[in-house]
């Protein structure tokens, strides 16, 4: 039955469009023969009858529907994607009935993700149409089987295939006449599975017509070997990897790298019966392997060198690209590798073939090492390298003002007029800070695309409350995700939290044993590891590993000192996290059901003498040590560098980590304990540094720092997934090349990226729903803050003119219960507001600070009259009369607690959740609450602002301590803090919401241009 569905299925993707499925099952029966009911009814029955989601009906129905429901610029397609209607417009076209709607719908529901974001010029050429995938997709079937083999849902498989297709047809047609160059980044989330986008981009690539592919992978040996080995296994294929040589007539001379890897034995490396190029497609030369990078040819025609069938056309001609074979190189993202490469591209003949070849630059972790961090307004002197034995003298990149490794990138560039340079990150901003006017660097003129969030990840948002609306002192395991997996380590020179977590590592270890006695089998739980990082010195991760290997063999695992902890931190810790998670996976319910796997537990972890693995070089990668892919490892892991980029931790269940850095795309890399957990998620903890020493910074908060940059991360795609949209006149809202004002900063000690990568662009004006400044005035700028008091004072005074009301907070969590709280309002106009807000003073620093507000300022300011009438000015207050005070002459106002961010300079989260819900109601901003007050106060046109007096307790003290004998408040130590809800409607106005400074080093003349406005 599943043979003729997917004859069915192939017979209308042969012709483009759904017909009748009736017709196309029939054709079935012709091409399969033999007398099976292949009526709608019998394939009905037989899905009803399906009780496993692997089972191959519901497989290839599953895979079918998603495809159809993504499917893009199709003739057939007249519905939006993702939608019902075009879910019903499908069945139509099949013909089905009602009944096997209903059932299709409950066992294949319907997605509707947004998808992968986009923001592109709109200047290329549709060129790899549904069709022209169809006709040649090779590679990307046989992916696509491997992933279905590998239990990847077929939804994944269906967003994996709309993201690619999405990249691939921005990219040129390696066939077309003309050479053009595209460039562009595709952004996901740390440890979220980006090298399966790009190896299904290589697939698709290769398929298409492109016949080089360059990865850059990383800019360490164990990364390239990482990445070569998973596209050789799931892309390259045994047969490309073999070239002939029979099974059993392999060596290590043949070129095989994969005899001792238990996984080419087990038959995980992905296999095509023949070599492709007897199938039909065309084979891979790969030109490095696992365990060596690119070395160019010392003698002789270069092997980059590409042989024409028809040597009267030029390679891209179709003919002489589908017969040709496909080179690819894994290599280190150094130049010594990449000089060799331009080396042997030069040596391959005239400058015209050169120029024939379609190229794929694959840029893993392109942040890194990639982008040009010269100061574009510092001249550096041309350089000569000396030369060493054995290399050429040559002369440095300097004089063209790059750095090497992006001199040589732009150098290929420049080489290979069809390349197209394709980078991947999870942090991108370094990348978007390149300057746009260099047409030699790497800057994604042409596409920014944002990956969906995939299902089953654990990133930063499974770490923090972000934005609960459930206060702190109620949040529990089963309501807030910091209390199920964060633990927090307050005193660094204690061991008795490393002791812990080490008892965790244990524990959870003894757990996953036991669920594969339970079930799931150990093919979940192959490595189990803790990863430990407060460090990048050499001599600290030594020192650390004694200390574990003494705690290991001091802990009593064995007896019943040890096994008290473990019991402790089962009953108090493990039990309610599981209980909570409910995720149908076998947990003990009480510690007695885990005593007899402990031992099995320790053996593993202790197995080869010591349960401690240092990793801050590639030497451990290479003897074995820390090879995930050869071995199984239940290990302690202890590094820094090298285990904070790219590199996968495989099995990772419990972290320590207390290693503070002042740049937020490293940190941020440094996330290991992102990914996926599948059957152990609830066993996950992160053992994190709250009060950890940062030199002259004094000391900052690691979780924090974290959440500050989760809410950037989020930021930045939001605004993306904003301004991806085209406007009434077709053209894209915003161009790759006005984003990065859109990146945002929540700590000011904690920049996107290096301050030497910053160069580019200024938001001018920006429009948001929800404003929240958090740059104000500091301590010592007392004069600043009492003008600021006395800039507020008009509206101040207005409040206590009003009688106080209570407003209600609904929670939109289930369960939660409404609470009321006091709260004094009143009604300003427009132009008030204005007035205030125009002479407020803000913090200033070298990132110049003060600009946060401005954009935002200038959006209220240039909005067409009338579209905003008045604000509601709502002062929210505290219950039971505590902290009260007066400020100058102001009404009695209830003073708050909040504390900068660390570094002093600018606050964090200012507002309480269960106020903004109330002003953003009034705003329009959602529907309104079971609220009289908030329905009365609502108005089409009208906005509203929180206001809280604030005092720093770093600062000045408690509030308590600050406000006077006589109830006043010294205005020299409070900062009015304000949030601004605009009306929904100003939202939506003909108005551009976003307006851009660019710094073009292209107009040296004027040094600051407008740019196109969105």
């Amino acid at each position: 039955m599943s043979k003729a569905l997917e004859s069915a299925f192939g017979s209308m993707e042969s012709f483009g469009t759904i017909i009748d499925l009736a017709d196309s099952l029939h054709f079935a029966r012709n091409v399969l023969g033999g007398d099976i009911d292949l009526s709608e009814k019998a394939l009905r029955i037989a899905l009803e009858q399906v009780t496993s989601v692997s089972d191959p009906i519901q497989t290839v129905w599953h895979r079918q529907l998603n495809i159809w429901d993504r499917t893009e610029n199709s003739p057939w397609a007249t519905t939006p994607p993702q939608s019902p209607a075009r879910r019903t417009e499908i069945y139509t076209r099949l013909g089905l009935e009602d009944a096997t709607r209903r059932l299709l719908d409950d066992r294949v529901p319907l997605v509707t993700l947004h998808g992968p974001t986009v923001i592109s010029d709109d200047s290329f050429e549709p060129w790899y149409t549904h069709e022209r995938a169809r006709s040649r997709r090779f590679y990307w079937t046989h992916y696509c089987r491997l992933l279905e083999d590998k239990r990847w849902s077929a939804e994944s498989i269906a967003d994996l295939d709309q993201a690619t297709h999405r990249i691939l047809e921005r990219l040129a047609d390696p066939c077309g006449p003309g050479p053009r160059q595209a460039k562009g980044l595709v952004v996901g989330y740390v440890q979220s599975g980006k090298t399966a986008n790009f190896t299904g981009v290589v697939a698709k690539a290769i398929d298409a017509g492109y016949r080089l592919i360059i990865v850059l992978a990383g800019t360490l040996d164990l990364l390239r070997g990482q990445t070569q080995r998973r596209l050789d296994m799931e892309l390259v294929g045994r047969e490309n990897i073999t070239r002939g040589f029979k099974a059993d007539n392999l060596t290590t001379d043949s070129g095989v790298d994969y005899l001792d890897d238990p996984d080419w034995h087990d038959g995980k490396f992905v296999t095509y019966g023949h070599l492709p190029s007897e199938l039909g497609s065309c084979d891979v030369l790969r030109l490095t392997t696992r365990h060596r990078d690119y070395e160019d040819s010392k003698q002789g025609r270069s092997q980059l060198e590409f042989t024409r069938l028809d040597p009267t056309q030029p390679l891209f001609s179709e003919g002489n690209l589908m017969t040709s074979e496909v080179r690819l190189i894994v290599t280190k993202k150094h130049p010594a590798r990449l000089d060799k490469i331009i080396s042997d591209l030069k040596k391959s003949g005239a400058k015209a073939q050169i120029a024939d070849i379609p190229v794929l630059i694959i840029d893993d972790e392109s942040d890194q090492a990639s982008v040009n961090t010269t100061n574009p307004n510092r001249k550096r002197p041309a350089k000569v390298t000396p030369a060493k034995p054995g290399i050429r003298a040559k002369k440095t990149r300097a004089s063209e003002d790059r750095t090497a490794t992006n001199a040589c990138i732009s150098e290929l560039l420049k080489l290979l007029p069809r390349a197209q340079y394709l980078g991947y990150t999870a942090t991108p901003f370094a990348n978007v800070f390149v300057d746009p006017s260099d047409g030699a660097d790497i800057f994604p003129r042409d596409f920014i695309l944002s990956l969906d969030r995939p299902p089953g990840y654990m990133g930063a948002q499974d770490f923090h409350d972000l934005d609960s609306d459930i206060p702190a002192e109620q949040r529990t395991v089963e309501n807030s995700r910091e209390r199920r997996h964060v633990r927090s380590i307050e005193d660094p020179k204690d061991d008795a939290m490393l002791q812990e977590a080490l008892d965790a590592f244990v524990l959870s270890a003894a757990i996953k044993v036991y669920r594969e006695q339970h079930g799931l089998g150990d093919k979940h739980f192959r490595h189990h590891t803790m990863l430990v990082h407060q460090s990048r010195s050499v001599a600290d991760h030594r020192d650390l590993a004694q200390r574990l290997i003494h705690m290991w063999s001091a802990a009593g695992y064995e007896g019943p000192r040890g096994h008290t902890r473990l019991r402790d931190l089962f009953t108090k810790d493990v039990l309610p996290v599981s209980t909570a998670y409910n995720d149908d996976v076998p947990t003990p319910s009480d510690f007695k059901e885990l005593i007899p796997h402990l031992g099995e537990a320790r053996r593993r972890i202790a197995s080869g003498g010591s349960p401690v693995i240092v990793v801050n070089s590639d030497k451990e990668i290479e003897r074995g040590d820390a090879d995930f892919d050869k071995r199984p490892i239940w290990k302690i892991l202890v590094g820094g560098t090298k285990l904070s980029r790219g590199f996968t931790v495989e099995g990772l269940t419990i972290t320590y980590y207390r290693r503070a850095t002042s740049q937020g795309d490293t940190l941020m890399q440094m996330g290991r304990w992102f990914g996926f957990r599948k059957g152990y998620r609830d066993l996950v903890r992160l053992y994190i540094g709250r009060t950890e020493d940062f030199g002259r910074k004094g000391t900052v908060d690691l979780y924090e720092a974290f959440e500050a940059l989760c809410r950037d991360e989020e930021a930045f795609r939001k605004e993306l997934r904003r301004y991806s949209r085209m406007k009434d006149d077709g053209h894209p809202a915003v161009l790759p090349s006005e984003v990065p004002p859109l990146v945002g900063q929540h700590l000011p000690w904690l920049s996107p990226t290096a301050r030497n990568k910053m160069y580019n662009a200024e938001l001018v004006v920006q429009g948001n729903a929800w404003l929240e400044p958090t740059a104000y005035p500091v301590a010592k700028a007392a004069t600043d803050l009492r003008h600021n008091v006395e800039t507020w004072q008009p509206l101040l005074k207005q409040l206590g003119q009003q009688d106080p009301v209570s407003l209600r907070f609904v929670p939109e969590t289930p369960g939660g219960s409404p609470t009321d709280y006091p709260a004094m309002v009143t009604t300003v106009t427009h132009g008030d507001l204005l007035a205030v807000l125009r002479q407020l003073r803000w913090f200033h620093d070298k990132t110049n600070r003060a600009r946060q507000f401005n954009p935002y300022l200038n959006f209220l300011e240039e909005l067409p009259e009338g579209q905003i009438q008045d604000w509601a000015v709502i002062a929210p207050q505290l219950k039971g009369h505590v902290n009260r005070a007066t400020l100058l002459d102001s009404p009695l106002l209830s003073v708050y607690s909040r504390k900068r961010r660390p570094g002093r300079e600018v606050f964090g989260a200012l507002s309480d959740p269960k106020h903004r819900q109330a002003a953003q109601r009034i705003a329009g901003q959602g529907a309104l609450p079971d609220d009289p007050q908030v329905k009365h106060l609502a108005r089409p046109r009208r906005g509203a602002v929180l206001l809280y007096p604030v005092v720093d307790p770093d600062a000045f003290g408690a509030p308590e301590q600050v406000i006077g004998a006589d109830g006043t408040l010294d205005p020299r130590k409070t900062v009015i803090t304000f949030m601004i809800a605009p009306p929904a409607k100003s939202l939506k106005a003909g108005t551009s919401t976003l307006r851009f400074r660019v710094r073009d080093n292209g107009r040296r003349a004027e040094p600051i241009v407008e740019a196109k406005e969105a």
